[in-house]
């Protein structure tokens, strides 16, 4: 048995260290030798804080939650009506911040104004077409993905253009591999890096109830990508979300089909181990990816999606919850 409480005692600790006042928080505590890093208040600090608080049941209440639901939504543009941050493209900035406001049962201040072109079949048809699934699977989901958060959390959708955007997504899927584009699997981008894309557009399923198209061929990829070590060379091995991408698609394709159950919870465990006897090793204070709020984020998820995958088997005195069983996007 696994028991997380001291962990998680470390990730709050973590969060607070990165508020700098009046509900806001910044992403980073120091810069980097390049000195390319936005220091103070951030969009990804601001959310990343509210995930990770929701994830350790230490979500702000009170003044706090007013303070904290008013940084994130000062940091939208109300001409654009998008949020940005240079790290990542606008959409996956907007969805991400979209996302963390609705923990807050709130919406932003005005309208995406420009996604609104892409709230039509037309405009997400061009979109999804646009986007490099052979070679940048991995970036390009955050747009594929993105639109669909954006356009549900606000409102601005209805269930007709839903039902379009599933029909894109479900009948491209590659059959071979039960993810990805169908057809775009054998360009330069690994195959790890279409199951970092692929884990943005199941999280878009999951939330709407949609079934996979190919449960146990992805199940398949999954596993075979863990034994041939093949999921990059610092996975399971850094702070990022790597791991959490591929621990979601296969637990998740596990509840869709028996294919291959034994195995796939094995794999599980066996990663759950390794990832928290790696983690056991970081001094949280002064490890440099601890520091990146939203990479920590997507630890903070894993460890949260390993508890629910491995019922009994890894513990806290307070059960993690997985913002993505409430809304999409990570």
């Amino acid at each position: 048995m696994i028991n997380l409480d001291s962990i998680i005692k470390k990730i709050y600790n973590v969060v607070q260290s990165h508020y700098v006042g009046n509900g806001a928080y910044a992403r980073y505590l120091w810069q980097n030798p390049d000195n390319t890093r936005d220091m103070g208040i951030n969009e990804y600090g601001c959310a990343d804080a509210m995930n990770i608080l929701y994830t350790i049941n230490e979500f702000p209440r009170g003044k706090e939650r007013e303070l904290a639901l008013s940084a994130l939504l000062s940091l939208q543009d109300k001409t654009t009506g998008m949020f940005t941050e240079k790290t990542h493209h606008p959409i996956h900035t907007t969805a991400h911040c979209v996302a963390a406001i609705e923990l807050f049962d709130a919406v932003p201040e005005c309208p995406v104004y420009n996604m609104q072109k892409y709230f039509t079949k037309n405009g997400v048809k061009e979109l999804l077409d646009s986007l490099d699934w052979l070679n940048n699977p991995w970036p390009q989901s955050h747009q594929g993905a993105g639109v669909y958060v954006v356009g549900v959390l606000t409102n601005s959708v209805d269930l007709d253009w839903q039902e379009y955007y599933f029909k894109l997504i479900y009948d491209n899927t590659d059959e071979s591999y039960g993810m990805s584009r169908r057809g775009t699997l054998s360009g330069a981008a690994p195959l790890a890096h279409h199951l970092n894309g692929w884990f943005h557009y199941m999280f878009n399923m999951e939330y709407a109830h949609k079934p996979l198209k190919y449960p146990e061929k992805l199940v398949d990829t999954c596993i075979e990508l863990y034994d041939t070590g093949a999921l990059d060379s610092s996975f399971g091995k850094s702070i990022d979300f790597r791991e959490i991408d591929w621990v979601y698609a296969l637990n998740r394709a596990t509840r869709q089909t028996p294919h291959r159950h034994a195995e796939a919870k094995d794999r599980l465990r066996r990663f759950a181990k390794d990832f928290v006897d790696y983690l056991n090793t970081l001094d949280f204070e002064t490890d440099d990816g601890v520091n990146d709020l939203h990479a920590f984020f997507g630890t903070v998820c894993c460890l949260a999606e390993l508890q629910a995958a491995l019922p009994g088997e890894i513990v806290s005195t307070k059960p993690l919850r997985l913002v993505l069983n409430r809304r999409p996007f990570i």
